[in-house]
Protein backbone atom coordinates (compact mmCIF):
# COMPACT_ATOMS: atom_id res chain seq x y z
CA UNK A 1 0.00 0.00 0.00
CA UNK A 2 1.46 3.32 -0.75
CA UNK A 3 1.81 5.97 1.92
CA UNK A 4 1.93 9.68 1.48
CA UNK A 5 4.07 11.72 3.58
CA UNK A 6 4.29 15.25 4.68
CA UNK A 7 6.70 17.71 3.40
CA UNK A 8 9.00 19.23 5.59
CA UNK A 9 12.20 21.57 5.28
CA UNK A 10 12.28 20.71 1.43
CA UNK A 11 11.92 17.04 1.67
CA UNK A 12 9.45 14.21 2.22
CA UNK A 13 9.25 12.92 5.73
CA UNK A 14 7.33 10.29 7.36
CA UNK A 15 7.45 12.55 10.64
CA UNK A 16 6.84 11.00 14.21
CA UNK A 17 3.02 10.35 14.39
CA UNK A 18 2.15 6.72 12.84
CA UNK A 19 -1.33 7.39 12.04
CA UNK A 20 -3.10 6.41 8.54
CA UNK A 21 -5.90 7.38 7.29
CA UNK A 22 -7.46 6.04 3.59
CA UNK A 23 -7.34 7.52 0.88
CA UNK A 24 -9.95 6.12 -1.69
CA UNK A 25 -10.18 5.67 -5.68
CA UNK A 26 -14.17 7.06 -5.56
CA UNK A 27 -14.91 5.54 -8.88
CA UNK A 28 -13.88 2.18 -7.94
CA UNK A 29 -14.20 2.20 -4.15
CA UNK A 30 -10.34 1.06 -4.07
CA UNK A 31 -8.72 1.45 -1.12
CA UNK A 32 -5.97 2.64 -3.09
CA UNK A 33 -3.45 4.65 -0.18
CA UNK A 34 -2.89 5.89 3.06
CA UNK A 35 -1.98 8.91 3.88
CA UNK A 36 -0.39 9.86 6.98
CA UNK A 37 -2.15 12.16 9.93
CA UNK A 38 0.42 14.62 11.48
CA UNK A 39 0.60 14.97 14.98
CA UNK A 40 0.96 18.03 17.47
CA UNK A 41 5.01 17.12 16.68
CA UNK A 42 4.65 17.18 12.90
CA UNK A 43 3.22 20.28 12.30
CA UNK A 44 5.60 21.92 14.96
CA UNK A 45 8.54 20.51 13.34
CA UNK A 46 6.90 22.52 10.24
CA UNK A 47 6.32 25.77 11.38
CA UNK A 48 9.90 25.46 13.13
CA UNK A 49 11.64 24.77 9.36
CA UNK A 50 9.23 27.82 8.51
CA UNK A 51 10.45 29.92 11.16
CA UNK A 52 13.67 29.06 10.11
CA UNK A 53 13.29 29.97 6.56
CA UNK A 54 11.44 33.56 7.54
CA UNK A 55 14.60 35.96 8.06
CA UNK A 56 15.92 34.93 4.67
CA UNK A 57 13.15 34.98 2.70
CA UNK A 58 10.90 37.72 4.17
CA UNK A 59 14.58 40.20 3.21
CA UNK A 60 14.56 38.44 -0.47
CA UNK A 61 14.26 41.18 -2.74
CA UNK A 62 10.70 41.68 -4.21
CA UNK A 63 11.90 41.08 -7.88
CA UNK A 64 13.34 37.37 -6.79
CA UNK A 65 9.96 36.25 -5.43
CA UNK A 66 8.10 37.97 -8.95
CA UNK A 67 10.71 35.82 -10.30
CA UNK A 68 10.63 32.53 -8.38
CA UNK A 69 6.59 32.76 -8.52
CA UNK A 70 6.92 32.92 -12.95
CA UNK A 71 9.15 30.43 -12.74
CA UNK A 72 6.73 28.58 -10.63
CA UNK A 73 4.04 29.53 -12.63
CA UNK A 74 5.59 27.67 -15.83
CA UNK A 75 6.17 24.39 -13.50
CA UNK A 76 2.56 24.34 -12.46
CA UNK A 77 1.55 25.21 -16.21
CA UNK A 78 4.02 22.73 -17.70
CA UNK A 79 2.42 19.31 -15.15
CA UNK A 80 -1.16 20.99 -15.40
CA UNK A 81 -1.94 17.39 -16.72
CA UNK A 82 -0.51 15.38 -14.16
CA UNK A 83 -2.45 17.47 -11.26
CA UNK A 84 -5.74 16.78 -12.87
CA UNK A 85 -5.17 13.57 -13.04
CA UNK A 86 -4.00 13.21 -9.47
CA UNK A 87 -7.37 15.41 -8.76
CA UNK A 88 -9.44 13.10 -10.62
CA UNK A 89 -8.11 9.94 -9.04
CA UNK A 90 -8.47 11.18 -5.88
CA UNK A 91 -11.30 13.23 -5.34
CA UNK A 92 -13.19 11.49 -8.43
CA UNK A 93 -14.43 14.68 -10.56
CA UNK A 94 -13.62 14.23 -14.63
CA UNK A 95 -10.62 15.22 -16.17
CA UNK A 96 -11.74 17.91 -17.53
CA UNK A 97 -13.09 19.75 -14.56
CA UNK A 98 -9.82 18.98 -13.04
CA UNK A 99 -8.09 21.21 -15.03
CA UNK A 100 -10.38 23.63 -15.19
CA UNK A 101 -9.48 23.95 -11.53
CA UNK A 102 -6.09 23.76 -12.10
CA UNK A 103 -6.50 26.86 -14.66
CA UNK A 104 -8.40 28.89 -11.92
CA UNK A 105 -5.65 28.32 -9.69
CA UNK A 106 -2.79 29.62 -12.71
CA UNK A 107 -4.86 32.75 -12.50
CA UNK A 108 -3.98 33.02 -9.00
CA UNK A 109 -0.23 32.27 -9.44
CA UNK A 110 -0.20 34.69 -12.33
CA UNK A 111 -2.00 37.83 -9.80
CA UNK A 112 1.27 36.80 -7.53
CA UNK A 113 3.68 37.31 -10.18
CA UNK A 114 2.87 41.13 -10.02
CA UNK A 115 3.66 41.60 -6.32
CA UNK A 116 6.22 43.94 -7.10
CA UNK A 117 3.41 46.24 -8.31
CA UNK A 118 0.78 45.04 -5.60
CA UNK A 119 3.10 46.05 -2.75
CA UNK A 120 4.05 49.34 -3.58
CA UNK A 121 3.22 51.85 -1.09
CA UNK A 122 2.17 55.31 -0.99
CA UNK A 123 4.04 58.47 -0.48
CA UNK A 124 3.04 62.58 0.43
CA UNK A 125 6.18 65.17 0.22
CA UNK A 126 5.78 67.78 2.55
CA UNK A 127 2.57 67.15 4.71
CA UNK A 128 3.85 69.36 6.99
CA UNK A 129 7.29 71.95 6.72
CA UNK A 130 9.81 69.85 6.24
CA UNK A 131 8.13 66.16 6.88
CA UNK A 132 7.45 63.81 4.29
CA UNK A 133 4.97 60.48 5.07
CA UNK A 134 5.28 57.27 3.10
CA UNK A 135 3.73 53.76 4.29
CA UNK A 136 4.70 50.04 3.19
CA UNK A 137 3.79 46.42 3.48
CA UNK A 138 5.44 43.76 5.15
CA UNK A 139 4.94 40.27 5.44
CA UNK A 140 3.31 38.65 8.92
CA UNK A 141 5.90 35.73 9.68
CA UNK A 142 4.85 32.06 9.48
CA UNK A 143 1.11 31.51 8.02
CA UNK A 144 -0.95 28.50 7.19
CA UNK A 145 -3.90 27.19 5.68
CA UNK A 146 -6.62 24.51 6.07
CA UNK A 147 -8.22 23.82 2.72
CA UNK A 148 -11.15 21.66 2.28
CA UNK A 149 -11.13 18.48 -0.24
CA UNK A 150 -13.25 19.46 -2.97
CA UNK A 151 -10.70 22.04 -4.68
CA UNK A 152 -7.25 20.09 -3.65
CA UNK A 153 -5.10 22.03 -5.95
CA UNK A 154 -6.84 25.29 -6.21
CA UNK A 155 -8.28 26.33 -3.07
CA UNK A 156 -4.62 26.00 -1.75
CA UNK A 157 -3.22 28.43 -4.95
CA UNK A 158 -6.03 30.68 -3.22
CA UNK A 159 -3.94 30.77 -0.45
CA UNK A 160 -0.05 29.88 -1.01
CA UNK A 161 1.08 32.00 -3.75
CA UNK A 162 -0.22 35.00 -2.07
CA UNK A 163 1.63 34.31 0.88
CA UNK A 164 5.13 33.43 -0.03
CA UNK A 165 5.04 36.17 -2.60
CA UNK A 166 4.53 38.71 -0.27
CA UNK A 167 6.98 37.60 1.93
CA UNK A 168 5.55 34.93 4.85
CA UNK A 169 6.12 31.35 4.92
CA UNK A 170 3.78 28.80 4.75
CA UNK A 171 2.20 25.37 6.02
CA UNK A 172 -0.85 23.48 4.17
CA UNK A 173 -2.99 21.03 5.86
CA UNK A 174 -4.63 19.74 2.99
CA UNK A 175 -7.39 17.79 3.41
CA UNK A 176 -6.54 14.02 4.16
CA UNK A 177 -8.85 12.62 1.54
CA UNK A 178 -7.08 13.94 -1.43
CA UNK A 179 -3.74 14.79 -0.30
CA UNK A 180 -1.44 13.78 -3.29
CA UNK A 181 -1.63 17.21 -5.49
CA UNK A 182 -0.21 19.25 -2.52
CA UNK A 183 2.78 17.40 -2.31
CA UNK A 184 3.16 17.25 -6.22
CA UNK A 185 2.98 21.04 -5.95
CA UNK A 186 5.65 21.37 -2.94
CA UNK A 187 8.27 19.59 -5.56
CA UNK A 188 7.36 21.99 -8.32
CA UNK A 189 8.24 25.16 -5.91
CA UNK A 190 11.56 23.26 -4.96
CA UNK A 191 12.10 22.55 -8.73
CA UNK A 192 11.16 26.68 -8.80
CA UNK A 193 14.49 27.90 -6.53
CA UNK A 194 11.92 27.98 -3.71
CA UNK A 195 14.34 27.83 -0.49
CA UNK A 196 13.30 24.85 2.10
CA UNK A 197 11.03 25.46 4.71
CA UNK A 198 9.75 27.81 2.84
CA UNK A 199 6.45 26.17 1.88
CA UNK A 200 5.35 22.45 3.87
CA UNK A 201 2.65 20.10 3.71
CA UNK A 202 1.56 18.53 6.85
CA UNK A 203 -1.21 15.89 6.03
CA UNK A 204 -3.58 15.43 9.20
CA UNK A 205 -7.14 15.68 10.71
CA UNK A 206 -8.25 17.85 13.44
CA UNK A 207 -5.30 16.66 15.45
CA UNK A 208 -3.38 18.43 12.97
CA UNK A 209 -6.00 21.31 12.91
CA UNK A 210 -5.74 21.86 16.54
CA UNK A 211 -2.17 22.13 16.99
CA UNK A 212 -1.86 25.05 13.95
CA UNK A 213 -4.42 27.04 15.31
CA UNK A 214 -2.62 26.49 19.00
CA UNK A 215 0.70 26.85 17.44
CA UNK A 216 2.19 30.28 18.67
CA UNK A 217 4.78 30.94 16.29
CA UNK A 218 1.76 30.81 13.85
CA UNK A 219 0.38 34.51 12.65
CA UNK A 220 -2.32 34.21 10.27
CA UNK A 221 -4.70 31.54 9.44
CA UNK A 222 -6.28 30.67 6.06
CA UNK A 223 -9.52 28.24 6.06
CA UNK A 224 -11.67 26.57 3.74
CA UNK A 225 -14.56 24.73 4.61
CA UNK A 226 -18.05 23.75 6.24
CA UNK A 227 -19.86 26.84 8.63
CA UNK A 228 -19.47 25.18 11.66
CA UNK A 229 -15.37 24.58 11.45
CA UNK A 230 -15.24 27.64 9.94
CA UNK A 231 -16.71 29.35 13.08
CA UNK A 232 -14.67 27.05 15.15
CA UNK A 233 -11.11 27.69 13.67
CA UNK A 234 -12.27 31.61 13.62
CA UNK A 235 -12.77 31.62 17.29
CA UNK A 236 -10.25 29.25 18.63
CA UNK A 237 -7.41 31.18 16.07
CA UNK A 238 -8.26 34.57 16.96
CA UNK A 239 -8.39 33.37 20.69
CA UNK A 240 -4.51 32.80 20.31
CA UNK A 241 -4.06 36.20 18.47
CA UNK A 242 -4.02 35.11 14.88
CA UNK A 243 -5.15 36.89 11.75
CA UNK A 244 -8.00 34.50 10.65
CA UNK A 245 -9.82 34.02 7.00
CA UNK A 246 -12.22 31.39 7.26
CA UNK A 247 -14.83 30.69 4.17
CA UNK A 248 -17.56 28.91 5.25
CA UNK A 249 -20.52 26.83 3.54
CA UNK A 250 -23.25 27.57 1.25
CA UNK A 251 -26.46 27.37 -0.19
CA UNK A 252 -26.63 29.22 -3.85
CA UNK A 253 -29.84 30.43 -4.96
CA UNK A 254 -30.09 30.68 -8.72
CA UNK A 255 -33.48 33.12 -9.32
CA UNK A 256 -35.36 32.25 -12.81
CA UNK A 257 -37.38 35.41 -14.05
CA UNK A 258 -40.42 34.24 -16.97
CA UNK A 259 -38.69 37.02 -19.37
CA UNK A 260 -35.44 33.85 -19.16
CA UNK A 261 -33.93 32.40 -22.11
CA UNK A 262 -35.39 28.82 -20.25
CA UNK A 263 -32.93 26.73 -22.42
CA UNK A 264 -29.89 28.65 -21.30
CA UNK A 265 -31.18 28.74 -17.78
CA UNK A 266 -31.62 25.05 -17.70
CA UNK A 267 -28.20 24.49 -19.04
CA UNK A 268 -26.62 26.79 -16.28
CA UNK A 269 -28.74 25.02 -13.77
CA UNK A 270 -27.19 21.65 -14.81
CA UNK A 271 -23.31 23.12 -15.09
CA UNK A 272 -23.32 24.61 -11.19
CA UNK A 273 -25.66 22.48 -10.02
CA UNK A 274 -24.26 18.88 -10.86
CA UNK A 275 -20.56 19.83 -12.15
CA UNK A 276 -18.24 18.24 -9.89
CA UNK A 277 -21.20 16.05 -8.66
CA UNK A 278 -22.58 19.12 -6.88
CA UNK A 279 -19.31 19.51 -4.28
CA UNK A 280 -18.31 22.87 -4.63
CA UNK A 281 -19.20 25.95 -2.22
CA UNK A 282 -20.33 27.88 -5.42
CA UNK A 283 -22.61 25.26 -6.64
CA UNK A 284 -26.09 25.92 -7.22
CA UNK A 285 -28.43 23.95 -4.93
CA UNK A 286 -31.50 26.00 -4.95
CA UNK A 287 -33.09 27.04 -8.18
CA UNK A 288 -36.05 29.74 -7.23
CA UNK A 289 -38.49 29.84 -9.69
CA UNK A 290 -40.73 33.12 -10.36
CA UNK A 291 -44.28 32.81 -11.30
CA UNK A 292 -45.29 30.57 -14.21
CA UNK A 293 -41.64 29.84 -15.25
CA UNK A 294 -41.92 26.72 -12.67
CA UNK A 295 -43.28 24.16 -15.03
CA UNK A 296 -41.42 24.77 -17.98
CA UNK A 297 -37.84 25.41 -16.24
CA UNK A 298 -38.42 21.82 -14.13
CA UNK A 299 -39.52 20.21 -17.46
CA UNK A 300 -36.54 21.14 -18.94
CA UNK A 301 -33.68 20.64 -16.30
CA UNK A 302 -35.44 17.23 -15.70
CA UNK A 303 -34.66 16.43 -19.37
CA UNK A 304 -31.06 17.24 -19.07
CA UNK A 305 -30.38 15.55 -16.03
CA UNK A 306 -31.45 12.79 -16.49
CA UNK A 307 -29.13 12.66 -20.09
CA UNK A 308 -26.13 13.45 -17.99
CA UNK A 309 -23.07 10.68 -18.31
CA UNK A 310 -22.19 9.77 -14.77
CA UNK A 311 -18.96 7.84 -14.43
CA UNK A 312 -15.15 7.93 -13.71
CA UNK A 313 -13.78 10.91 -14.08
CA UNK A 314 -10.89 9.71 -16.07
CA UNK A 315 -13.27 7.75 -18.39
CA UNK A 316 -13.43 9.91 -21.92
CA UNK A 317 -17.17 10.59 -22.16
CA UNK A 318 -18.09 10.90 -18.40
CA UNK A 319 -19.56 14.33 -17.38
CA UNK A 320 -19.88 13.84 -13.95
CA UNK A 321 -18.17 12.03 -11.64
CA UNK A 322 -18.59 10.12 -8.47
CA UNK A 323 -18.79 11.63 -4.83
CA UNK A 324 -15.63 11.71 -2.99
CA UNK A 325 -16.16 9.08 -0.20
CA UNK A 326 -18.54 6.12 1.23
CA UNK A 327 -19.41 8.61 4.06
CA UNK A 328 -20.47 11.59 1.38
CA UNK A 329 -22.62 9.27 -0.93
CA UNK A 330 -24.23 7.81 2.74
CA UNK A 331 -25.34 11.20 3.68
CA UNK A 332 -26.72 12.58 0.04
CA UNK A 333 -28.83 9.80 -0.05
CA UNK A 334 -30.04 10.39 3.46
CA UNK A 335 -30.87 13.89 2.30
CA UNK A 336 -33.01 12.26 -0.97
CA UNK A 337 -34.91 10.34 1.74
CA UNK A 338 -35.03 13.13 4.25
CA UNK A 339 -37.10 14.80 1.05
CA UNK A 340 -39.02 12.64 0.00
CA UNK A 341 -40.30 12.15 3.65
CA UNK A 342 -40.65 15.87 4.26
CA UNK A 343 -43.08 16.00 0.90
CA UNK A 344 -41.48 17.76 -1.60
CA UNK A 345 -41.75 16.13 -5.37
CA UNK A 346 -38.89 13.31 -6.22
CA UNK A 347 -38.55 14.29 -10.37
CA UNK A 348 -35.19 12.92 -10.87
CA UNK A 349 -33.88 10.29 -8.04
CA UNK A 350 -29.92 9.78 -8.37
CA UNK A 351 -30.21 6.79 -6.42
CA UNK A 352 -31.79 4.74 -9.53
CA UNK A 353 -28.53 5.85 -11.29
CA UNK A 354 -27.07 2.42 -13.15
CA UNK A 355 -23.30 2.24 -13.44
CA UNK A 356 -20.85 -0.74 -13.99
CA UNK A 357 -18.75 0.60 -11.18
CA UNK A 358 -18.64 -0.38 -7.29
CA UNK A 359 -17.63 3.59 -6.53
CA UNK A 360 -19.46 6.36 -4.86
CA UNK A 361 -22.06 7.35 -7.27
CA UNK A 362 -25.15 8.98 -6.93
CA UNK A 363 -26.84 10.74 -9.94
CA UNK A 364 -28.24 14.11 -10.40
CA UNK A 365 -31.07 14.39 -8.22
CA UNK A 366 -33.83 17.36 -8.73
CA UNK A 367 -36.61 18.10 -6.23
CA UNK A 368 -39.40 20.45 -6.94
CA UNK A 369 -42.15 21.76 -4.97
CA UNK A 370 -39.22 22.41 -2.08
CA UNK A 371 -40.29 24.92 0.87
CA UNK A 372 -37.91 26.63 3.30
CA UNK A 373 -38.99 24.41 6.49
CA UNK A 374 -37.10 21.27 4.60
CA UNK A 375 -33.95 19.68 5.15
CA UNK A 376 -32.99 19.84 1.49
CA UNK A 377 -33.15 23.33 1.57
CA UNK A 378 -31.91 24.14 4.98
CA UNK A 379 -28.79 22.08 4.90
CA UNK A 380 -25.33 22.15 2.92
CA UNK A 381 -25.80 18.79 1.25
CA UNK A 382 -22.71 19.02 -0.95
CA UNK A 383 -23.97 16.58 -3.67
CA UNK A 384 -25.83 16.43 -6.82
CA UNK A 385 -29.32 17.72 -5.46
CA UNK A 386 -31.35 20.94 -6.71
CA UNK A 387 -34.03 22.03 -5.02
CA UNK A 388 -36.59 23.79 -6.94
CA UNK A 389 -38.55 26.69 -4.72
CA UNK A 390 -41.54 28.09 -6.48
CA UNK A 391 -42.62 32.05 -5.77
CA UNK A 392 -44.65 34.66 -7.24
CA UNK A 393 -42.33 37.56 -7.30
CA UNK A 394 -38.89 38.82 -7.86
CA UNK A 395 -39.34 40.65 -4.36
CA UNK A 396 -40.62 37.54 -2.61
CA UNK A 397 -37.23 35.61 -4.38
CA UNK A 398 -35.11 38.27 -3.15
CA UNK A 399 -36.68 37.49 0.78
CA UNK A 400 -35.83 34.21 0.52
CA UNK A 401 -32.29 34.61 -0.09
CA UNK A 402 -31.93 37.01 2.28
CA UNK A 403 -33.60 34.85 4.67
CA UNK A 404 -31.07 32.18 4.55
CA UNK A 405 -27.72 32.14 6.99
CA UNK A 406 -25.55 30.86 4.48
CA UNK A 407 -24.70 34.13 1.76
CA UNK A 408 -21.68 32.58 -0.58
CA UNK A 409 -23.00 32.69 -3.79
CA UNK A 410 -26.18 33.89 -6.32
CA UNK A 411 -27.78 34.10 -9.88
CA UNK A 412 -30.53 35.42 -11.53
CA UNK A 413 -31.32 34.90 -14.62
CA UNK A 414 -33.89 37.21 -16.87
CA UNK A 415 -33.27 39.63 -19.97
CA UNK A 416 -34.28 42.85 -17.99
CA UNK A 417 -31.62 44.98 -16.81
CA UNK A 418 -33.74 46.63 -14.28
CA UNK A 419 -34.34 43.86 -12.49
CA UNK A 420 -30.83 42.55 -12.61
CA UNK A 421 -30.09 45.77 -10.96
CA UNK A 422 -32.52 45.33 -8.27
CA UNK A 423 -31.02 41.95 -7.45
CA UNK A 424 -27.57 42.67 -7.29
CA UNK A 425 -28.40 45.85 -5.35
CA UNK A 426 -31.19 44.27 -2.74
CA UNK A 427 -29.57 40.86 -1.81
CA UNK A 428 -27.18 39.88 1.34
CA UNK A 429 -24.80 38.05 -0.67
CA UNK A 430 -20.62 38.44 -1.13
CA UNK A 431 -20.69 36.93 -4.72
CA UNK A 432 -23.43 37.72 -7.49
CA UNK A 433 -24.07 36.36 -11.39
CA UNK A 434 -26.07 38.11 -13.78
CA UNK A 435 -27.11 34.83 -16.09
CA UNK A 436 -24.08 33.81 -14.95
CA UNK A 437 -24.21 30.50 -12.64
CA UNK A 438 -20.93 30.64 -10.85
CA UNK A 439 -19.86 33.90 -10.36
CA UNK A 440 -16.67 33.29 -9.03
CA UNK A 441 -14.58 36.22 -9.21
CA UNK A 442 -11.13 36.61 -11.60
CA UNK A 443 -8.03 36.68 -9.70
CA UNK A 444 -7.71 40.14 -9.27
CA UNK A 445 -10.74 40.59 -7.41
CA UNK A 446 -11.45 38.90 -4.44
CA UNK A 447 -13.29 35.82 -3.26
CA UNK A 448 -16.15 35.69 0.05
CA UNK A 449 -19.69 35.76 1.27
CA UNK A 450 -21.41 37.27 3.85
CA UNK A 451 -23.01 36.33 6.85
CA UNK A 452 -22.47 32.76 8.05
CA UNK A 453 -20.61 32.14 5.13
CA UNK A 454 -17.31 34.31 5.77
CA UNK A 455 -15.48 34.98 9.37
CA UNK A 456 -12.73 37.35 9.21
CA UNK A 457 -12.28 41.03 7.62
CA UNK A 458 -10.83 39.69 4.45
CA UNK A 459 -11.77 37.95 1.45
CA UNK A 460 -9.07 35.60 -0.29
CA UNK A 461 -7.11 36.44 -3.12
CA UNK A 462 -6.62 39.62 -4.84
CA UNK A 463 -6.49 42.86 -3.21
CA UNK A 464 -7.66 41.51 0.35
CA UNK A 465 -5.67 38.23 -0.05
CA UNK A 466 -2.56 40.94 -0.06
CA UNK A 467 -4.13 42.83 2.55
CA UNK A 468 -4.57 39.93 4.72
CA UNK A 469 -0.99 38.75 4.49
CA UNK A 470 1.19 41.72 5.21
CA UNK A 471 0.41 44.61 7.44
CA UNK A 472 0.97 48.19 6.64
CA UNK A 473 3.58 50.95 8.02
CA UNK A 474 3.41 54.19 8.15
CA UNK A 475 6.35 56.79 8.49
CA UNK A 476 6.63 60.19 9.35
CA UNK A 477 10.15 61.11 8.90
CA UNK A 478 12.21 64.87 8.95
CA UNK A 479 15.72 65.82 8.67
CA UNK A 480 16.14 68.64 11.06
CA UNK A 481 19.22 70.73 9.91
CA UNK A 482 19.31 73.16 12.99
CA UNK A 483 18.54 72.66 16.61
CA UNK A 484 15.10 73.57 17.87
CA UNK A 485 13.85 76.16 20.18
CA UNK A 486 13.15 74.04 22.47
CA UNK A 487 10.21 71.25 23.41
CA UNK A 488 6.59 72.16 22.03
CA UNK A 489 3.99 70.31 24.71
CA UNK A 490 1.23 70.68 22.25
CA UNK A 491 -0.04 67.75 20.04
CA UNK A 492 1.58 68.21 16.82
CA UNK A 493 -0.38 69.55 13.65
CA UNK A 494 0.76 70.76 10.14
CA UNK A 495 2.29 73.54 9.55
Amino acid sequence: MRTIKHWIDGRDTAGESSRTAPVWNPATGEHQADVLLAGPADVDAAVRAARTALAGWADTSVMRRSRLMFAFRNLVEKHLDDLARMVSAEHGKVLEDARGELIRGLEVIDFACGIPHLLKGEYSDQVSTDVDLFSFRQPLGVCAGITPFNFPAMVPMWMHPIAIATGNTFVLKPSERDPSASNLVAELYAEAGLPDGVFNVVHGDKVAVDAILDHPDIAAVSFVGSTPIARYVHERATAGGKRVQALGGAKNHAVVLPDADLDLAADQLIAAGYGSAGQRCMAISVAVAVGDVAGPLVKLVREKAQAIKVGPGLRAGSEMGPVVSPEALERIRGYIRSGVTAGADLVVDGRDLDVQEDGFFVGPTLFDHVTPEMDVYRDEIFGPVVAVVRVGSLEEAIDLINGNDLANGTAIFTASGRAARLFQRSVQVGMIGVNVPIPVPMAFYSFGGWKQSLFGAHHMHGPEGVAFYTRAKAVTSRWPEDAEDGPDLHFPTAV
